[in-house]
């Protein structure tokens, strides 16, 4: 799309590839320290400002000869974990070749402030079928927890009723391709998007009512907003009453990028409060084990000293 500017956008079917969590930092989720509230609306398209979006993640596959190439987007949701989507990892599903990066704005430009991570493990939805996009959503488990900074900040999580209209205010950010067929975006995109409903979506003209009620299309009726290969795993997050920004959508997949009636299909992550939050829970539990663990060893250790 202009990936966001006139789409984050590529022929054929594209992979775009209130509960909160606490930051340590400040208490807060779904917060921007390093640009504030001002300049939260976005028209069109355009190259974001540096901690615009704190917790989009570049995830990143090791090849051989080239070293970390950029695949995916993601959403850090608390210090351990990151939102993408299960199409990213077909193919790619072993964790050691991984890596998550936090608090990136140019894909090769590394600040102080960016975070570096390998992946432990990876968590594919029971239900996605490597052949369609249905339940599209995988969590990654960070190696080691980050510290929270201006530049990386979790997104809230919605409740499991939160309800997706076209009068929200929601946005998409990626280093996707800017147009159909085109190259990948160095530096952090950025767009806001509407969100139509699915009776809209499912139009015989639109998307012929291919789309289930466990995701949403978003965009532009005219194309001029979408998002595109590169963006997949991305967040699609909505400016709510309470003055903070929700993870609501991942970026999963298109007919091509920037096309009339045909806006990018996003997960509906609502519908999978409950996997994730389980998932998530999980994560915690290996944290508090590891931290028994060393207690126990060092009462030991007390013990024979």
């Amino acid at each position: 799309m202009d990936p966001i500017s006139q789409g984050i956008s590529a022929g054929g079917i594209q992979e775009r590839s209130p509960h909160r969590l606490r930051n340590l930092v400040t208490g807060e989720c779904g917060i921007r320290p390093a640009v504030g509230i001002s300049g939260s609306r976005i028209v069109g398209g355009n190259e974001s400002e540096a901690g615009a979006w704190p917790w989009q993640v570049s995830l990143q596959v090791y090849n051989h000869g080239a070293g970390f190439i950029h695949l995916c987007g993601g959403t850090l949701l608390n210090n351990l974990t990151v939102l993408s989507a299960a199409h990213c990892c077909i193919g790619k599903s072993r964790p050691e070749r991984w890596r998550a990066v936090i608090g990136l704005h140019h894909l090769f430009k590394h600040k102080t402030y960016t975070i570096k991570r390998r992946i432990k493990a990876i968590k594919i939805h029971y239900f996605y079928h490597s052949k369609g996009y249905d339940d599209d959503i995988a969590v990654f488990r960070l190696s080691k927890s980050v510290t929270f900074n201006d530049y990386v900040q979790p997104a809230c999580l919605p409740n499991i009723t939160l309800a997706l209209t076209s009068d929200m205010e929601c946005f998409v950010s990626g280093w996707g391709m800017k147009k159909e067929k085109g190259k990948g975006s160095l530096t952090l995109q950025e767009a806001q998007i509407k969100i139509f409903s699915l009776d809209t979506c499912n139009q015989y003209d639109w998307h012929a009512g291919t789309i289930p009620d466990t995701a949403f299309c978003a965009g532009s009726e005219t194309g001029d907003v979408d998002t595109c290969q590169g963006d997949s795993g991305g967040p699609l997050v909505c400016y709510l009453s309470d003055s903070k920004y929700y993870v609501v959508g991942i970026t999963s997949y298109g007919i091509g990028c920037g096309r009339p009636k045909f806006p990018g299909i996003y997960t509906n992550l609502p519908k999978y409060m409950i996997w994730l939050r389980r998932q998530m829970s999980k994560t915690n539990t290996v944290s508090i084990q590891q931290v028994l663990c060393l207690l126990v060893v060092w009462n030991i250790f007390q013990l024979i000293v």
